[in-house]
């Protein structure tokens, strides 16, 4: 029995609150209450507004354009993205817009892709776009297909629907990787209206020279809430404003404070 006291005494005490770990609670609980405040708040929905991007504004404009030449509109979310990632799913979001404009104007719509789960989601979105408008039988499902998984492949066989069938409107919205300058050129060289989108900083200099317009970065995410209106989205949208404004005032304060304010030793040596 004294053995067993004596290996309880040596085990140490194990502190249920690491105090380390404070900074991230307190972090946390703001971004948790700077959520529900956008989210739930009428003054919050009524205070903030999204500004205009020309990129979104566009949309109807290249739409309509391909309507009026009776030529398709080219949609595709790049190669390097999967399902899982957030672009594909903002991008996945922006197709159900230009679908059911699509469906509206019967306008032909082409969404080539090299992720076959990702064909599948696609075909789900733009059938209920469809029918969302009141138009379910101009639907195709084939125009929403798989090319292959091979990077090059994959912008070989865009760049040939490309050039056969010269769509009036391409819409680059998703992850791309290397193909993004060779489908930007070949629209280019086409003529068509040209709206890209990425995540990715490398891709983004060669859709600003060769697009006519492009959402950057996180304008990316916003479209899905800038299009529909979904409360929830532009709630987070929001509330990610909120803590950008947060995160800058935190680290000009801290810039300010290490540069002017006295340390110790200064105390010391006066």
């Amino acid at each position: 029995m004294l053995l067993y006291l004596t290996k309880l005494a040596l085990v140490p005490a194990v502190a249920w609150f690491d105090v380390s770990k404070l900074p991230v609670l307190i972090s946390a609980v703001i971004a948790v209450v700077i959520v529900l405040y956008t989210t739930y708040s009428r003054k919050s929905r009524e205070r903030f507004k999204i500004r205009e991007i020309a990129g979104l504004k566009a949309i109807e404009e290249a739409i309509g354009r391909a309507t009026e030449m009776a030529l398709p509109v080219l949609y595709t979310p790049g190669w390097g993205g999967d399902i899982q990632r957030p672009t594909t799913i903002a991008s996945l979001n922006i197709l159900s817009h230009i679908a059911e404009k699509t469906a509206q104007y019967n306008c032909h719509l082409l969404f080539p892709t090299h992720d076959p789960v990702i064909m599948s989601v696609a075909q789900e979105v733009v059938r209920e776009s469809y029918a969302r408008a009141g138009f379910i039988d101009r639907f195709k499902e084939d125009d929403i297909r798989y090319v292959t998984s091979s990077q090059f492949g994959y912008a070989a066989a865009v760049e040939g629907l490309i050039t056969r069938l010269k769509p009036a409107s391409i819409f680059l919205l998703g992850t791309f990787e290397a193909e993004s300058l060779i489908l930007a050129e070949t629209g280019n060289i086409a003529g068509a209206i040209q709206i890209a989108g990425t995540d990715s900083t490398i891709q983004l200099s060669f859709f600003i020279v060769a697009c006519d317009y492009t959402l950057i970065g996180e304008e990316l995410f916003a479209a899905s809430g800038y299009l529909s209106g979904d409360r929830s989205i532009m709630a987070s949208i929001r509330a990610q404003d909120i803590l950008k404004i947060i995160i800058i005032i935190f680290m000009v304060t801290a810039v300010l404070w290490a540069s002017f304010a006295p340390s110790a030793d200064w105390w010391v040596f006066r």
